[in-house]
């Protein structure tokens, strides 16, 4: 109890130092937001190469194509280009009656300072501030854009971000949000991912705080999940191919989100290039075909790949992967893209086979139950206290048991064990692959 308590104790006091040192003012230079030095020099190499992403993105600005998000690709273009003429839209689009995207608005004002005049630069930060002053929705597309409105903006030497951001950091995130995510409470969808992942750069260039450093087992899985979470197929688009990451509900595939998925798997790799993680992550998301050509997608493309970082084949991952937290459950035959797949996801469990999902009953009714689902390595069997089953090694995934709850598995020639289920009411057993036994599962 005594070494329990000091270790406590040494836990808050390192806490508290960390607290103490850190700084909620912004110092930085513009631009502060995404474009640090080093990155800055990185796509100002690809415009010099040409390279495909560069030549893609140039051809959508100089054609006048119709961008979804003019404010952030015209200034962006300004900013490695230099091109006065696109910086000078992206302000004339910023200053408009009608922008009131609040994210653009901050990207237009930090990264086409140089040719704001003093007047454009006071009506546009009025603006900015006019809109997170309106901005009171919690969801993390919106505190994303107040955050970097905030920084954007921070060039008043009474520093009003300041408490803020220290809101944001120390209530908003270490008080409940990113526990929500630890606990698997909180489940975002991978589209949303991108959000959280650009305030975390946005907040690490600025105030050299690293969120991801109160929860790093959960960060250091999050790129294995980024790819996990998609189906197979790729879904073949006139611009480009996309991996489309799993959904609830009918319908096609959302290629926004998809655009926006892909954008924070590229985002992570960025934030840490030295996790081997990450490199899994890089090598799943290199491929040319899937690098995004479509007017919204283009500038993220440009933006967040990085060519020159290398990537690890994802084929050396294990085909299934399962946060025991939120209950998120992937499995594979294989990592080929005729391969079937079975996800367990937001309450809904759904089976990819023969380039389509459909959604699986888990629930056995009345006498049957349904039959295991073979994939590969790996079995789904559907649970139903008490039952039996005979198994071929591998893992098996056991699904729709009472959620949190602790069962007894006998398998032949073992000792009796005690296994839990998380809160999606999933457990999984592993066995040698030449393991042949018969299993059996009670309360």
């Amino acid at each position: 109890m005594a070494i329990g308590c000091w270790l406590a104790g040494t836990l808050l006091l390192v806490c508290g130092a960390r607290a103490e040192d850190e700084e909620f003012r912004v110092y930085t230079e513009h631009p502060r937001l995404i474009l640090t030095q080093q990155r800055l020099k990185l796509l100002k190499r690809e415009r010099e190469r040409d390279s495909m992403r560069w030549r893609q993105f140039e051809t959508l600005v100089k054609g006048s194509a119709s961008m979804p998000e003019p404010g952030f690709a015209l200034a962006l273009y300004y900013a490695v280009a230099g091109d006065a003429g696109a910086g000078k839209r992206a302000i004339e689009w910023a200053l408009g009656a009608s922008a009131n995207d609040l994210r653009q608005l901050a990207l237009v004002y930090d990264w086409c300072q140089p040719i704001l005049s003093p007047q454009q630069s006071v009506a546009l930060a009025s603006k900015i501030r006019q809109l997170i002053a309106k901005s009171t929705a919690d969801t993390l597309a919106a505190r994303r854009d107040r955050t970097l409105g905030l920084i954007a903006t921070a060039d008043d030497s009474t520093h009003p971000e300041e408490t803020v951001l220290r809101e944001l950091v120390q209530q908003w995130w270490r008080g409940g949000y990113v526990k929500s995510l630890t606990d698997g409470s909180v489940q975002p969808p991978l589209a949303d991912f991108f959000a959280l992942l650009e305030m975390m750069h946005a907040v690490r260039d600025n105030l050299k705080i690293d969120l991801r450093e109160d929860a790093p087992e959960y960060f250091s899985r999050l790129p294995v999940y980024l790819i996990a979470a998609n189906y197979p197929a790729p879904y073949r688009a006139p611009e480009n191919e996309f991996r489309i990451p799993v959904y609830v509900g009918d319908g096609e595939p959302d290629l926004t989100r998809a655009s926006l998925a892909r954008a924070a798997g590229l985002a992570m790799v960025a934030i840490d290039t030295n996790s081997l993680e990450n490199q899994y992550l890089q090598g799943w998301l290199i491929q040319d075909r899937f690098v995004m050509m479509t007017p919204f997608g283009a500038p993220y493309e440009f933006l967040w790949a990085n060519p020159y970082q290398p990537g690890l084949s994802f084929y050396q991952l294990p085909t299934v992967f399962h946060d025991p937290n939120s209950g998120a459950l992937f499995a594979r035959s294989s990592w080929d893209e005729d391969a079937d797949w079975f996800g367990l996801y937001a309450g809904t469990a759904e089976l990819f086979h023969a380039g389509r999902a459909t959604v699986v009953n888990q629930a056995a009714s009345g006498s049957s139950r349904p039959a295991p689902l073979n994939l590969g390595e790996s079995s789904v069997v559907f649970g139903r206290i008490p039952f039996q089953f005979s198994m071929e090694g591998g893992a098996i995934l056991v699904i729709g048991l009472k959620p949190s709850q602790k069962y007894l598995v006998e398998t032949d020639d073992e000792e009796m064990r005690e296994v839990a289920t998380d809160r999606a009411g999933t457990f999984v057993l592993s066995y040698p692959d030449d393991r042949s036994a018969g299993i059996r599962v009670h309360e």
